[in-house]
């Protein structure tokens, strides 16, 4: 979240509001759901039909149930990325005037963070729900076609797997985006038209993004990528970052 006043600043190294650990703690609390899912599926007999239908229930509670710890999961994770996005901001605006330093770290993010906290608790409570949704289409499928019946049962047993996969990738898409979308809330509340999209620099980042490396951005203006539109470390398993230029 470097402040740029110059577009031809040498680019920086690196997001300063550094997401990593906390992405990786997220990770873990959501796989615990995964985890979760596994265990209501694992007793059932994948080739009984007729099981379907209490799979599916029992996972549809499990979402239910979920809500309380789901908020504070959420909470924390946006806590954390909140506090450090603070952090840095107070490193950078100590070269600044005491006014406009005020205001940064003043800006008006609640509002932000209250609608990233219910999105996050509605993709932690996605995860079984999902899962519940796939074994009733594996099911449907087995059904239409009895010549894969076994791959099938195996398909429905990997649920916990599958729904391990879904909580790493919300958790790598979620961080960055609160982190921008923090960003985003500061640096327009003091001015800010727009940013320079910035990657993480190595060799895993998707082309469509290391040709927007460098370019500036308008905030209301996400670019489309891919077919998916949002800006730097909004779309999924997206690295990068917004670095905003400030007027003069």
């Amino acid at each position: 979240m470097i402040l740029t006043l110059d577009r031809k600043r040498k680019a920086p190294k690196g997001n300063p509001v550094k997401t990593r650990a906390i992405e990786q703690r997220y990770g873990l609390q959501l796989k615990r759901v995964a985890q979760q899912v596994g265990a209501i599926i694992q007793p059932f007999n994948p080739g009984d039909l007729s099981q379907v239908p209490t799979i599916q229930h029992l996972l549809n509670a499990y979402a239910d149930v979920l809500h309380s710890w789901a908020t504070q999961t959420a909470s924390n994770m946006l806590m954390e990325v909140a506090l450090r996005d603070e952090q840095t901001w107070k490193l950078i605006a100590r070269d600044m005037g005491r006014s406009l330093r005020d205001e940064i770290l003043n800006a008006p993010t609640g509002q932000v963070m209250r609608d990233l906290l219910a999105e996050q608790v509605h993709l932690i409570k996605s995860i079984p729900r999902e899962a519940g949704e796939r074994v009733h289409l594996l099911t449907l499928e087995g059904i239409e076609n009895a010549t894969r019946a076994k791959q099938i049962a195996t398909e429905i047993m990997r649920s916990e797997e599958v729904a391990a996969s879904r909580a790493m990738l919300i958790a790598r898409t979620e961080v960055t985006r609160t982190a921008t979308n923090l960003t985003q809330a500061r640096a327009t509340h003091i001015g800010s038209e727009g940013y320079i999209w910035r990657t993480a620099g190595d060799g895993d980042v998707r082309p469509s993004h290391k040709a927007m490396n460098g370019k500036y951005v308008p905030w209301n203006k996400p670019p489309i990528l891919d077919k998916l539109t949002g800006h730097a470390g909004c779309v999924p398993n997206c690295r990068c970052y917004a670095e905003p230029v400030l007027p003069d």
